[in-house]
């Protein structure tokens, strides 16, 4: 089977995507000057502040979210 590939132009110079799941959340970032990473935080408020802390760190201006099902409730970290 042959693979393909898909591209985007590029609109966010530094972003993130988030998937959601239930006991976890898988962040990738990707930008200008920033090398690709993907990481994988828990739940827990703990893991998601360091989650912010990475992205704040790696000056992430914006963030995509996909999540299916009820896996997600607006949090607000100060």
């Amino acid at each position: 089977m042959e693979q393909s590939h898909i591209s985007f132009e590029q609109v966010v110079s530094r972003g993130c995507g988030l998937d959601v799941h239930q006991e976890n959340v898988v962040a990738t970032i990707r930008g200008d000057n920033l090398q690709e990473q993907t990481r994988t935080f828990s739940t827990f408020t703990s893991s998601l502040k360091d989650l912010v802390a990475w992205l704040e760190e790696s000056g992430i201006t914006h963030v995509a979210m996909e999540s299916t099902g009820v896996y997600w409730k607006p949090v607000l970290i100060y």
